[in-house]
């Protein structure tokens, strides 16, 4: 299989179990099952590189293809399954053997259940032992050694033991195997430990049968659980069951606890041969143990193995022992009965244990090789040990949160030597996740999935491309418009408008991902802009600050609803939306901006109408707003000296401009501008930005005229009259603009008042003591 043809491949496998995304059942089947599928692939792929060994294959490829064929199948077996209860057990059979209970002890916890299978897995993938040479007795040089000493009458000749018991060398102090015996024992004991490391039990009694070493080999035998169908509940296969077997035979270890202790002693011994003691530390692991336990290990796996397997063991005791029952306590257990259960104690049991576990295995993560240690391989750090860990223990939505973040800071990049191949798992990570009912979290499955498509364009896979992107399922609106919001600021239109059309390309509702791109990108820029709203209101003579980069967010976001004219309604709601925000903020030069790199079509919407009214509202305002501006600008062009010819014509344009602001402002004050929006008892958000607006703008716009008109009373008399005129406006009842004149930032009111006054004096320049004397000629 090549490398191209193992893209088909595991696209493949994605289209037949989406097709089958109702059927739970199908998809965590263990033989046709999303996960095995995959992982068959990925073995597949490695019996190819085997048989071509192509030197172009770099070893690294073929280890990372390992470790993920690995991680699918551990996905896979860990997926829960239903069982009876151990309690349950033992009150229909007091006599349940120790095994069936321990099964059940499994099942009834998820974690125990996972950590069990973790560790048949690592047993399976850890190194093969290498047997011991063959051997044609029992310590026999040591034996000829002893005899001798008989014959002669020299017990302690040469410095051996002289006895052939397996205690004579702890028996004997200063006591020594011959040389040759000595060399073997050490080969055979880190063969066995090599053995038990592996799970193979039943390897190595038969290795210490072949070393003539039957007692080891029964010693060993001691760790299995105690066995006896004859009086076992368990439903068997008459069918499929060996003839040769009888069920009336038990088997198993009916005494393991004094087995284990003497396991620990063994262990903990430290007279005893180096990897003796490692060997017994494996066979009965427990936290007495975990000091010589550590020794062994080479490898991240050997310490991962060495934690679940005390893990393991301790919980299975403690479970044990707290159940009690026949075997375990004798007729006490039956006469005593069992506890009753009280769940909640129960459950707090399992959650405090869980924690335990979690927090001793997280250890590991920063477990990494160094120069002044035996550890070897990749350390915790390594993504698909790093995964591994995170998969036991239930914590794949920050791992892929993680891997999200490593390729948005470009930690994860194309340079790395296995970046396809992580690429390509965790993007079939989280399908197979979100298949089974786990969502993944959505913005990093959208990075995780983007850069999986990168992959596939790059490879010239882009027939791919299409299914991988619609494979986002329901949630792939708000996952491409999280995509586009990514964009954020680096793209340019042009590029953002491509991105929003591949949308359509991928079988994506374009017009639902424009709209939630721009929720999305709005969403985000008022996170930090909002709290402006607690401040007092905005002075409008300050030299504005440029835009940050919240606020140029604010501008693009319009641009996702503007493209297309099928979005526009939502583009005037959202238009409305970011002008307010601008205004009430102070933000009055942004605002303008906005408004102008609109669409012309937004004035010709016509529904919903107070959406409609509001937009053209604020293109009412601007334009009074500029021709105050035009306004000062005219006034600036007065200069000294100019003919009467050119004073006339800039006087009519003056008195023009004037003029056409006084009437705009007069037809805005009279005519509810967002008062009806204002008056709206909802209390919401809109309804305090729009108060927030008038109390900004109305006064502001009243004195601007205000000015204008008294100090171009000398060159347009009428104009005080007009200020005066605009006063009666201002405190006319029907309107009541005098109440969007609040206290703040300057007495604005108070300000309005001086002005008036200011002008009525002006009004008696001229003489005479009548103040009305302005309004009433």
């Amino acid at each position: 299989m090549s490398s191209d043809s193992l893209y088909v491949a595991c696209a493949e496998v994605l289209s037949l179990c989406r097709s089958k995304k109702d059927d739970l059942d199908a998809l965590l089947d263990p033989q046709t099952g999303f996960a095995p599928r995959i992982r068959q692939i990925c073995e597949e792929q490695l019996a190819d590189y085997a048989e071509t060994q192509d030197p172009r294959i770099a070893p690294s490829d073929i280890e990372s293809l390992r470790l993920e064929a690995n991680t699918w199948g551990l996905l896979q077996t860990i997926m829960p399954s239903s069982a009876q209860s151990a309690h349950a057990l033992l009150a229909e059979n007091p006599y349940t053997p120790t095994t069936m209970l321990a099964q059940a002890i499994m099942s009834a916890s998820p974690l125990l259940s996972e950590l069990i299978v973790v560790r048949e897995w690592l047993q399976d993938t850890a190194p093969a032992p290498i047997p011991p040479e063959a051997n044609t007795g029992y310590w026999k040089f040591t034996k000829h050694s002893v005899m001798q000493s008989i014959r002669t009458g020299n017990p302690h000749r040469g410095g051996l033991v002289t006895e052939m018991d397996p205690d004579a060398l702890e028996r004997e102090p200063g006591g020594a195997l011959a040389p040759d015996d000595a060399s073997y024992e050490r080969s055979l004991l880190q063969a066995l430990y090599g053995y038990v490391r592996a799970g193979r039990l039943d390897d190595a009694m038969e290795v210490c049968r072949k070393a003539n070493q039957t007692w080891r080999a029964a010693s060993i035998r001691g760790a299995w659980l105690f066995q006896w169908k004859a009086i076992s509940t368990e439903q068997r296969d008459e069918d499929t069951m060996d003839a040769d077997e009888d069920s009336s035979v038990w088997t198993g270890n009916l005494n393991r606890k004094l087995w284990k202790t003497a396991c620990i002693k063994a262990a903990t011994n430290t007279t005893l041969p180096e990897y003796e003691r490692y060997l017994y530390a494996a066979l009965a692991p427990s936290p007495k143990t975990l000091a010589t336990l550590k020794g062994a290990c080479k490898s991240w796996e050997d310490h991962l193995w060495a934690l679940i397997c005390i893990t393991c063991e301790e919980k299975e005791s403690a479970e044990l022992e707290k159940l009690g029952g026949f075997w375990e306590e004798g007729l006490q257990g039956l006469e005593k009965g069992l506890r009753p259960i009280n769940a909640r104690e129960e459950e707090e049991e399992e959650e405090g244990w869980k924690e335990e576990v979690i927090s001793t295995l997280e250890t590991l993560k920063s477990m990494e090789p160094t120069s002044d240690d035996k550890l070897v391989g990749p350390g915790g750090s390594d993504p698909f040990h790093d995964s591994q860990l995170s998969i036991i223990l239930n914590q794949t939505e920050e791992l892929l949160e993680k891997v999200a973040r490593l390729l948005s800071n470009g930690i994860l990049n194309p340079t790395n030597a296995d970046y396809t191949t992580l690429c390509r798992f965790f993007a079939h990570l989280c399908l197979f996740l979100q298949m089974i009912d786990i969502t993944p979290p959505p913005m990093a499955m959208q990075k995780i999935l983007e850069a999986y498509l990168q992959v596939l364009e790059d490879a010239g896979q882009r027939e791919l491309i299409a299914m991988y992107a619609g494979a986002l399922g329901d949630n792939a609106v708000d996952r491409y418009a999280a995509f586009l919001l990514s964009l954020a600021l680096s793209a340019d239109i042009n590029e953002r408008h491509l991105a929003l059309t591949r949308a359509r390309d991928h079988g994506l509702d374009m017009e639902r991902v424009a709209i939630a791109a721009a929720e999305l990108t709005i969403d985000r820029a008022m996170q930090n802009l909002l709290p402006k709203y607690r401040d007092p209101l905005p002075s409008l003579t300050s030299f504005p600050e440029p835009a940050s980069e919240d606020e140029l967010l604010l501008f693009r976001s319009i641009e996702w609803t503007t493209f297309m004219t099928q979005t526009h309604n939502t583009a005037l709601e959202q238009a409305n939306l970011i002008v307010r925000h601008f205004l009430a903020t102070g933000r009055v030069q942004l605002a303008h901006q906005f408004l102008e790199v609109l669409p012309s079509e937004l004035s010709e919407i016509k529904e919903p109408e107070d959406r409609t009214t509001e937009y053209l509202h604020y293109r009412q305002f601007f334009t009074i707003w500029e021709s105050l501006e035009s306004v000062v600008e005219s006034q600036s062009l007065q200069v000294p000296g100019m003919t009467k010819e050119a004073k006339s014509v800039w006087l009519a344009d003056y008195r023009s401009l004037i003029d056409r602001a006084y009437d705009d402002i007069v037809n805005l004050l009279t005519s509810e501008w967002l008062v009806t929006d204002v008056e709206n008892p909802s209390g919401d958000q809109r309804r305090r930005e729009l108060i927030r607006i008038r109390q900004i703008y109305i006064p502001e716009i009243i004195i601007r005229m205000h000015s204008h008109l008294v100090a171009s009373r000398h060159l347009i008399p009428d104009n005080l009259k007009r200020s005066l005129e605009l006063v009666n406006i201002v405190a006319d009842s029907r309107y009541k603009l005098y109440e969007d004149f609040v206290p703040e930032n300057g007495k604005r009111l108070q300000d309005y008042l001086t002005a008036v006054r200011q002008a009525v004096l002006a009004g008696i320049e001229g003489g005479g003591s009548d103040p009305f004397r302005v309004i009433t000629n």
